[in-house]
Formats: C-alpha cells, structure tokens, sequence
C-alpha cells in the first residue's frame, strides 16, 4: 500500500502563489500517471490538473494559465505551482493516481485511498 503526502498550502492573498508538493512512498511515479484534485466546503472533489506517463498536462478550465504541474521522479514527488489565486480557489488539494494501471482517474471517487491534502485558503 502506497502513502501519499501533501504539504505547501497556507493562507494567502488574492493574487498570491503557493507552491503544493506531494510525495508518494511504497509505489513511484516514474511509472505511473499522477494528477490533483481539490475539494471545497459542501462541493464534490474535483480534478485540477493532472500529467499522463509522457508527462502530458492537461487542466481544469478555471485554474488553466494560472496552475501548473510538474514533477521530479528522482524525488518521486509532483509539485502544483499555483499563480493568481482567487478566493474560489479555496480548498483541501490532495494528490493521486493508480500505479497500477499507469493512469489517473478523471472521476475521483474511483480512488480507494487518500492522503490527509493539504489546505489552501485564498483571502483578503
């Protein structure tokens, strides 16, 4: 059983960036399709971003130029670099994906595990 860990959210300003890691242990990410997800108050977890094995991104449409996604395999970490917040953007942002088939689900609710996410507050 794999362990994922988020860390990097915080309180900030409209306008502000934080910087999200996640490192996953007990299964790699060289080997498998990762993506982040975030789930505000009342709402359903949803995907925000996500990198395919080839390193292909692909973004949710209200966070597209303002997120990016990466990752450092030597690390075995994905990071989200998040620019221009806005208050919506208020949420706990978790990471994940299916080491086993190599890909990672659109539809959250597919997933059986998840780390404790990492809280982002966007506020004047």
């Amino acid at each position: 059983q794999g362990q994922l860990v988020e860390s990097g959210g915080g309180l900030v300003q409209p306008g502000g960036s934080l910087r999200l890691s996640c490192v996953a242990s007990g299964f790699t990410f060289r080997i498998s399709a990762m993506a982040w997800y975030r789930q505000s108050p009342g709402k359903e977890r949803e995907l925000v971003a996500a990198m395919t094995l080839g390193g292909n991104t692909r973004y949710a449409q209200d966070v597209e130029g303002r997120f990016t996604m990466s990752r450092d395999t030597a690390k075995n970490s994905v990071y989200l670099q998040m620019n221009n917040l806005k208050p919506e953007d208020t949420a706990v942002y978790y990471c994940n994906g299916d080491p086993t088939q190599r890909i990672y689900y659109t539809d959250p609710r597919m997933y059986t595990y998840w780390g404790q996410g990492t809280q982002v507050t966007v506020s004047s």
